[in-house]
């Protein structure tokens, strides 16, 4: 079955694109899918099949037909979730570390995805059949706060703060080395690996060839062009020095896939224990000999990068209310700052 709504467009109707008029007269449907609709033969207007840049006038009769969601392929899972704070339109999980966010390729269970699936009745759909109610993501080795969409009106607005930058996200990473600085900024575009599909990088505005690391250079200096991949900026605050790592709190302005373990990479200062971009045993060969041993041994308190998403905040899309969440550090994270702590007394 399909949902019908019949629109008779008002007297007093300004010209506007249809795609755009039918978005902003049904919040529970993006531009992205009335445009889907329409190429989909699912719009009429007057009786024809038009086109999502023809402007609508007073008095033209719009049809939409909204198909039901496709069914979900994916199996619902009993799994644990940690929810901090769920409603009738969203829901806040704190994400454990090795917990992928959606199915992807050789990856289609065990995922949130799936434990959403078994405890919600209803996800948004807006990101499709495998990404169902998921509005941004965390890395799977990643841990913290996420916000998930029920629906689809939930999503939008959502999205809308994200893409508006208003939505707080705060991070705490523990890396290699010390900043010269005790805050700075970091703007980079953020593209695909040209030699890695599995990775990201900074990459050249001409080529989209990676970029060498710029670690030798203050943080409020690490900016490059933005040719063929997408900008990205990140900020970041030192907390505590130790013998060789650094604990930052960081911000995204933006929110690309790895940003903040290729931004910090880039800089010179990987995430600690993070295997993909250089924080791990690697690292180790260009240490001084006396923390080469205290390094390796930390290394074997955590087998993933030592990031989490702390804290966050945005205004709930349907009450207008602000919301603000915390985390604590989960407990590898943990051990490492308490053995970080004691070397330092």
């Amino acid at each position: 079955m399909a949902r019908r709504i019949d629109i008779l467009v008002p007297p007093d109707t300004s010209p506007l694109r249809l795609d755009l008029f039918l978005s902003q007269s049904d919040p529970t449907l993006s531009r992205s899918r009335i445009q889907r609709l329409i190429a989909d033969g699912c719009v009429t207007m007057d009786g024809r099949s038009p086109r999502p840049s023809c402007k609508v006038k007073a008095g033209d009769r719009i049809v939409l037909l909204v198909p039901d969601p496709a069914p979900s392929p994916l199996l619902p899972q009993a799994l644990p979730l940690d929810i901090r704070f769920e409603d009738d339109h969203l829901l806040v999980v704190n994400k454990s570390p090795g917990m992928a966010a959606h199915p992807a390729a050789g990856i289609r269970s065990g995922t949130l995805v799936n434990a959403l699936l078994h405890h919600c009745k209803r996800l948004s759909g807006i990101n499709g059949v495998l990404r169902p109610g998921i509005v941004h993501r965390l890395d799977k080795d990643t841990s913290g706060l996420l916000v998930v969409a029920k629906d689809d009106a939930t999503h939008r607005g959502l999205a809308e703060q994200l893409q508006a930058r208003t939505v707080e996200r705060l991070y705490i990473a523990f890396v290699w080395g010390h900043f010269r600085e005790e805050a700075g900024r970091i703007e980079a575009p953020i593209g695909r690996h040209a030699g890695d599909r599995k990775r990201m990088a900074v990459t050249d505005p001409s080529t989209t060839q990676p970029v060498a690391p710029m670690g030798s250079q203050p943080a409020s200096l690490l900016r490059t062009g933005r040719g063929g991949s997408r900008h990205a900026a990140t900020r970041f605050r030192v907390e505590a020095r130790y013998d060789f790592l650094s604990r930052l709190s960081v911000r995204l302005e933006t929110g690309r896939t790895h940003q903040i373990r290729v931004h910090l990479a880039h800089a010179g200062h990987p995430v600690f224990g993070d295997p993909t971009y250089g924080g791990r045993e690697k690292r180790l060969s260009g240490m001084a000999p006396e923390f080469r041993g205290e390094a390796h041994r930390l290394l074997g308190l955590i087998s993933r990068q030592a990031l989490h998403a702390q804290t966050l905040g945005f205004v709930h899309p349907i009450t207008g209310e602000r919301l603000r969440f915390s985390s604590e550090l989960p407990g590898d994270i943990r051990r490492l700052e308490n053995a970080l702590e004691q070397a330092a007394d």
